[in-house]
């Protein structure tokens, strides 16, 4: 893969959920070479990974077309155009079957595929970050533990199943405007948050009593299509150390630009703590950062911070 140029897609978690024997852990950086095709580098602790920006901004990741629960196609963008929206370029983003999810609870229309997808069950989550922020959020019957992995959750639980995608959002949006919980945390809050990651006990604490007064919530709003579940989600153990309160620092160089290497030591949803040749020191790289830009792998390295005691 050396020398070549990818398109990075993100981090995804494609392993198995933890059971018995293993603790899932697997995590790959999904990159396009330009052809359409795809490839994975492991994100496991010791990977080495090194690389350079070969194109300036951010570039469009294509649209999929959803034909049920695990049939999905990508589509690369064929004018190879740069991102406008998020990671998409505007055709793409008005094609994409995935952004017609959020408003199907409100009587919108959807293909017959994206319907199928969302009429399997799906669960309620309430998730807490490193730095206390907390979420609402929804995960589909096959992506149940999957979804908090790559939301990098440090502790999580879940607090409803679903018949279908319609009754989540539902649950979903009465726990915003009752509860006043958020649908999001932003990317680079939960970069900063694992600098400096809370106690364990005091973020399980305030994910157990969030998760308990939605469920006093649900169980009083009445209605059809869902249970009221009490269910601990359970973090990869990859994610340990990143969660794990200790002196780290935040990256020090934009991965927007320039060139980059770093060992990954853990790994919290798309946000790496790594370390640098010839630095005796943990810093927090958000992987997230290279979504849509376009690199080329090599032995390359980062410049370790001139004067590293102005980072304590």
């Amino acid at each position: 893969m050396t020398d070549a140029r990818y398109l990075v897609h993100g981090v995804f978690w494609d392993g198995p959920p933890p059971a018995a024997g293993h603790d899932a852990g697997r995590a790959a950086l999904r990159l396009q070479d330009p052809s359409g095709g795809f490839t994975e580098v492991a994100l496991d602790a010791g990977t080495r990974l090194g690389f350079r920006l070969a194109s300036p901004g951010k570039h469009c990741l294509g649209h999929h077309k959803v034909h049920g629960p695990a049939d999905r196609d990508h589509l690369v963008c064929p004018d190879r155009a740069p991102a406008a929206r998020g990671s998409q370029c505007g055709p793409c983003f008005a094609v994409d079957d995935s952004r017609l999810i959020h408003d199907f609870h409100r009587g919108g229309r959807v293909p017959s595929g994206l319907r199928s997808y969302l009429m399997q069950p799906h669960w309620l989550y309430i998730a807490t970050f490193a730095h206390g922020a907390s979420k609402v959020g929804t995960a589909s019957q096959l992506r149940k533990w999957h979804r908090l992995a790559e939301q990098g959750a440090v502790v999580a639980r879940y607090v409803a199943r679903a018949g279908d995608g319609r009754v989540v959002r539902v649950l979903e949006d009465l726990v915003t405007s009752d509860a006043g919980l958020p649908q999001q945390v932003r990317s680079a809050a939960k970069a900063a948050g694992l600098t400096a990651p809370a106690a364990a006990a005091e973020l399980d604490g305030l994910n157990g009593r969030l998760a308990a007064e939605v469920r006093t919530l649900l169980a009083g709003a009445g209605g059809e299509g869902f249970d009221v579940v009490d269910e601990r989600w359970q973090r990869p153990g990859l994610a340990d150390a990143a969660c794990t309160p200790a002196a780290r620092h935040a990256y020090p160089h934009d991965l927007g630009a320039d060139a980059h290497g770093f060992t990954v030591s853990s790994l919290s949803g798309s946000i790496a703590l790594a370390w640098l040749d010839g630095a005796d020191l943990d810093f927090v790289v958000n992987l997230g950062a290279l979504k849509g830009r376009v690199i080329e792998l090599g032995d390359h390295g980062s410049e370790v911070p001139a004067v590293q005691e102005s980072l304590f």
